[in-house]
Formats: structure tokens, C-alpha cells, sequence
């Protein structure tokens, strides 16, 4: 039998495990919904360990709190932040939407670690300078606007931490090879069919801009949560119950610890009744997920072969691709990163549905937070990570197959691109039929029949000027 001791709430008398540091609000919580078995993330929790330290600072600052119990407040919300006390919070991602048993859970831990702290026992409230989980921990505050406060700063924080630097590495390599392979002239292609020439370099700058773009989608994503925390709302957005300058003085603390600009919500009825910054920001995050995709299919088909694909790019052998095949080799990592994208799609998806109205958002307050912020740090450790195992197991081992990809070009139809300003639209479509029938190039096709002189020949069909705009 594990050990176990009571504890009261508003509703009464629960059962704790003994060594618990959270109480009985949180305990209801946990029986009340064993439905994924999967805990709110980490970084929420962080992100409320930092919240509950700012709030202690501007209450200790405004003269709500004594001395005392403010900094014992604050150097247990550290402890939180810092990671030290993960399991104590075991509550479902799907509870009551307002995420009240999250943001009691820390203040119940709060509480508690404050009670260690002066040597008291766990759960005792009757001492000298005792820390209540309401009156204490929880003022100035409501569920309503810590808990949207603590996803928006999770969430920002994860962006600026990880998602900013895996993506910006992740372009600066691809720009590195764009560079690397400019003067490899392949043939291009539309609609999965040959199109005229372009550089690899070229091809491989595109996406490198693609990259780039996500990094300002990112920042744009960062910027929208933290530029509207919701904190000095309370309950329904009219502040009751709290100081004028209280949130102001807590997005000022936030901004310090983390690095990250915090700035309070200018209307708190609209930062409490919706969750658009959120829905916004991951319709960012779904955009960069639609932008690696692409990026990593483009890849795994120029990889494909080795004989009977385009094999245009040797991808690093990463791992056996076949239980019967022997030989074979995959391109996993793109499949793994392509797999993400489907993920952080639907991610988005159900961001997008918790912030509708009628479902997540009604009235004074969006009841599908907890939902919505799991998805959100889901996506950002997913796109993070993925562009990071990206980066360093396929690009930066990345090599070109120059003989193939060049290989390809003299044989191409649609050298007949050039051919049209001088013999017509439809003289050179009818020389690229007929070189395919007689399977014969362009350039000897043009021979064979006279079509234009040798000189004029070989100024037109020269591959790397099609990669430019006409000179004059």
C-alpha cells in the first residue's frame, strides 16, 4: 500500500500520495481525468514557474505580499521553472479547459515547497508566515489569465529558444550548398516533366529562401504571443482583485528572465475570450511545416535511384532501408520530416478548432486551452527538432552526382524553349516531337534538318545562358 495523508480544499477532504507535494484540488483533477494519460508539457509547467516568480515580484514590489512569504513564493516558483519538480504535475492535458487544476496544481506544489522550506510538514497551513495556495500563491490572479499567459510564454520561449536557431542553421546549410553548386547546370522541371535548364545552385537557393522565410515566419509567430499576455485580467478581463500596474510589472519580470519582450494584452476582454494569437501563431508554424515538406521531397526525389530513379543527389546512408532487400538504402530523414509536416498540420487543425467560438472560445473565456497549448509545443519541439536531425544526417553530408545531373541536360526536349523567338512556337514544338520520336537531341535534330546554322546553333542551345534573362 502506498503511503498516503489528507488534505482539504474548498470541496473538502481529499487522499494525497504522502510524499506529494501537490494537494487535494490537484488530486480531484487527476482522478477526474485519466483520459490520454499524458501530462500538460514541461514547458507550460516551466512557463508557470516563471509566471508565479513575476507575479510574487510585483506583489512583493506593489506591497500585497510580506516579505517573508514572497520570497519564499519566488524561490519555489524558481525550483518550478527550472525543471526540478516535473512530477508533481501529473494532471491530463484534457481537463477543464481553463487549465484551473494546472494553475492549482502549481500554486498547490508552491505551497508546499514552502512548507519544506521552513521545515514544516507538507500540506500545513497554520504556521507562522504559511503560504496559501489561493491567498498567496494565486494572488492577483485568476486561472482565466494565468494559465493563456503561461502557454503564450511557453510557446515563445520555445520558438526563440529552438525552433529560431534549428531553422536558421537549417538555411545557412542549404545556402552553403546553393552556393557550393552554382555552376552545375541540370535540367529543370514542371508538373514531375522536363522543363528547361537551371542551376543546382539556383534550385538549391530557392530553398534556401524558403528556409529564410520560415525563420521570419517564426519570429512573426514569437512576436504575435508575446506581444498580448493576458495577465492582470483575472477572471473575465476586468482586472477585479488586482493592482492597476500588476500585469505591466509581471510581463516587465518575465521580459528579464527570459529574453523574450513581454508586453501586456491591450484589451484583456479580447486576450481572455479568444485564443487568436494562439490560432495565429500556428497557422505560422503549419506554413513553415508546409515549407520543409517540400524541401524534403524535392530532395528525396532528386536521391531517388540509385539506377532507376534521377539519383541527382547522393543522399548519407543513414541506416539499412529493407528488412528483405538487402543493399537498400532510404531516404529516411526526408520521410521523417515530411512525416512532421503531417503532424503539425494537424496540430494546427485542432488549434484552429479549440479557438473557434462554440467550441473552445465562448463569452468571457476559451475553454480549450490545455488542448490547444499541448499542440502548440508539440509542433514547435517537432519542426525544431526534425530541421535539426535535417541539418546535420542529410544536408550537411548532402553530395551532388554532377555527372547525372549534367548528363541530363543535352538530352533534354525542351532546349527548344530557345528556338521559338527564332523559327516560331510551333515549328520548335514540332522539332521537339520529332527529335523524340527519332530519338535523336534537339541539337541534332536541328543539324539533320537545316533548321538553323551551326553558329546561331550553338549560341542558342548553350544550357548555362538559359539559366539567366537574355542579355542585350
Amino acid at each position: 500500500m502506498t503511503a498516503t495523508r489528507v488534505e482539504k480544499d474548498s470541496m473538502g477532504e481529499m487522499t494525497v500520495p504522502a510524499e506529494a507535494l501537490y494537494g487535494a484540488t490537484t488530486q480531484r483533477a487527476v482522478e477526474n481525468f485519466p483520459i490520454a494519460h499524458r501530462p500538460v508539457p514541461a514547458e507550460v509547467i516551466h512557463a508557470f514557474g516563471l509566471l508565479k516568480k513575476a507575479c510574487a515580484e510585483a506583489n512583493l514590489a506593489l506591497k500585497k505580499l510580506d516579505e517573508p512569504r514572497g520570497k519564499a513564493i519566488i524561490k519555489a516558483a524558481d525550483a518550478i521553472a527550472q525543471g526540478r519538480h516535473d512530477r508533481e504535475f501529473p494532471i491530463d492535458i484534457f481537463q477543464t479547459g481553463s487549465g484551473t487544476s494546472t494553475n492549482m496544481n502549481v500554486n498547490e506544489v508552491i505551497g508546499n515547497l514552502t512548507c519544506l522550506a521552513a521545515k514544516k510538514p507538507i500540506g500545513s497551513r497554520d504556521h507562522k508566515n504559511a503560504v496559501h495556495p489561493n491567498d498567496h500563491v494565486n494572488m492577483g490572479q485568476s486561472s482565466n489569465d494565468t494559465f493563456p499567459t503561461a502557454m503564450q510564454v511557453a510557446a515563445a520561449v520555445a520558438i526563440d529558444k529552438n525552433l529560431i536557431p534549428a531553422l536558421t542553421r537549417l538555411g545557412k546549410e542549404l545556402n552553403k550548398k546553393a552556393k557550393q553548386w552554382d555552376r552545375i547546370v541540370k535540367v529543370g522541371r514542371t508538373h514531375l516533366m522536363d522543363a528547361t535548364p537551371i542551376r543546382l545552385g539556383q534550385q538549391f537557393s530557392g530553398y534556401a529562401a524558403a528556409a529564410e522565410y520560415c525563420v521570419t515566419r517564426a519570429k512573426r509567430a514569437m512576436q504575435r504571443l508575446a506581444e498580448n499576455l493576458p495577465i492582470g485580467g483575472t477572471a473575465v478581463g476586468t482586472g477585479i482583485n488586482t493592482h492597476p500596474k500588476f500585469g505591466r510589472m509581471v510581463c516587465e519580470a518575465l521580459s528579464k528572465a527570459t529574453g523574450v519582450k513581454f508586453t501586456e494584452a491591450p484589451n484583456h476582454f479580447e486576450a481572455q475570450a479568444t485564443r487568436d494569437c494562439v490560432v495565429e501563431a500556428s497557422g505560422e508554424l503549419k506554413t513553415i511545416a508546409v515549407a520543409l515538406s517540400k524541401i524534403a521531397n524535392d530532395i528525396r526525389w532528386l536521391g531517388s535511384g540509385p539506377r532507376c530513379g534521377l539519383f541527382e543527389l547522393s543522399l548519407p546512408a543513414t541506416q539499412p532501408g529493407s528488412s528483405i532487400m538487402p543493399g537498400k538504402v532510404n531516404p529516411v530523414i526526408c520521410e521523417s520530416m515530411m512525416q512532421v509536416a503531417c503532424q503539425v498540420i494537424g496540430n494546427d487543425a485542432a488549434i484552429t478548432l479549440g479557438g473557434m467560438g462554440g467550441i473552445g472560445s465562448l463569452f468571457e473565456l476559451n475553454v480549450a486551452m490545455p488542448m490547444m497549448a499541448d499542440n502548440m509545443q508539440t509542433s514547435i519541439r517537432l519542426l525544431a527538432n526534425v530541421a535539426e536531425v535535417f541539418t546535420d544526417k542529410l544536408l550537411v553530408g548532402l553530395e551532388v552526382n554532377e555527372k547525372i545531373a549534367t548528363g541530363f541536360v543535352e538530352r533534354s526536349l525542351m532546349l527548344c524553349t530557345k528556338l521559338a523567338p527564332v523559327i516560331g512556337y510551333d515549328a520548335a514544338a514540332k522539332a521537339a516531337k520529332a527529335a523524340f520520336a527519332e530519338d535523336v537531341s534537339i541539337r541534332e535534330y536541328c543539324r539533320r534538318h537545316n533548321l538553323v546554322d551551326e553558329k546561331t546553333l550553338d549560341k542558342l542551345l548553350d544550357a548555362r545562358s538559359m539559366t539567366e534573362p537574355d542579355r542585350a
